[in-house]
């Protein structure tokens, strides 16, 4: 009722063909203009490189969008007004039709509702630090655990408590995998010290392991985490530091809620003088590329 699919879409979900969903908060609230506009259209254009339909999803005027034009994306990318909408948001957003950017959590749920099964991300969100005292999690995870929407990304997003992260999503029975790789990636750099229990080291195990999760009818999403590529990943320390300091002001300026991810991201670029935005753009490439290959393979089974 309240979805507008974009006919290329449609015509690829009719058609049994491989579709990838991509997330808009990345676009309105993680990333400057005009670099937003260049890396939503570039994903598409990686995803569209290996066969698969790419389905960038928003709400505009209180419409859900499955696939944007040219001139949504530039609309989100440009407007000041943008809400960044998660499960709780995602009714009012509607009801009132303004505009809005969907996080992990509403980007599963949109596609979900369109029948697309593979969502490609830079980072989940997950615990946050300090999370004993103001009990901070991200509706990601739940989203996580119940709705069968398969997410690729470069692990958390290296801002929150990993370790928490890790516990929480197998409290909820969220299976995470490490894409050739034994260790939980974090996001700007390519790998942890928390150790991940399943690695699978190719498109066609991953997409066989969903299928038979979906025999099963277990619920919930396969968490693909792939490392940020080698000659993009940060020097470890240098990141941590400038995350820690983040983190600090943030405290100092009592953001809180959902503020907290933008304000951390947007100060580690501005301290890493943007050698954090290229690592990310970097990043969400590399999660395009694998994420079309799992939908390709997955459409094969």
């Amino acid at each position: 009722m309240y979805l507008d699919i974009k006919d290329e879409v449609k015509e690829a979900l009719d058609s049994n063909l491989p579709v990838v969903a991509l997330e808009s908060t990345i676009i309105s609230h993680g990333m400057p203009y005009p670099q937003n506009v260049e890396m939503a259209k570039h994903c598409e254009e990686i995803i569209r490189s290996y066969g698969v339909v790419p389905a960038t999803i928003a709400i505009i005027n209180g419409r859900i969008k499955i696939g944007l034009t040219d001139d949504d994306l530039y609309l989100l990318a440009t407007s000041k007004n943008v809400a960044k909408v998660s499960r709780r948001d995602l009714a009012k957003v509607i009801s009132t039709k303004e505009m809005g950017a969907t996080t992990v959590a509403s980007t599963m749920i949109c596609a979900s509702m369109a029948g697309i099964k593979f969502f490609v991300t830079g980072g989940i969100g997950g615990v946050h630090r300090g999370y004993e005292e103001a009990m901070d999690v991200s509706a990601d995870l739940d989203e996580l655990a119940k709705t069968n929407v398969n997410v690729i990304c470069a692990g958390a997003k290296s801002i929150l408590d990993l370790p928490r992260t890790l516990e929480y999503l197998e409290t909820k029975g969220v299976p995470v995998v490490g894409y050739q790789t034994d260790y939980l990636p974090q996001f700007f750099t390519r790998e942890s010290e928390y150790k991940l229990n399943l690695r699978l080291d190719s498109p066609e195990e991953i997409a066989k392991m969903i299928k038979t999760k979906e025999e099963l009818k277990l619920d919930g999403a396969v968490l693909i985490t792939n490392p940020i590529p080698e000659e993009s990943s940060m020097d470890k320390k240098y990141i941590d530091d400038l995350i820690d300091k983040a983190i600090n002001e943030a405290n100092e300026r009592h953001i809180t809620g959902k503020d907290v991810t933008p304000f951390l991201l947007a100060k580690i670029v501005e301290e890493s003088e943007g050698k954090s935005l290229k690592a990310n753009i970097a990043l969400v490439y590399n999660n395009a590329k694998v994420g079309a290959q799992i939908a390709k393979a997955y459409s094969k089974l």
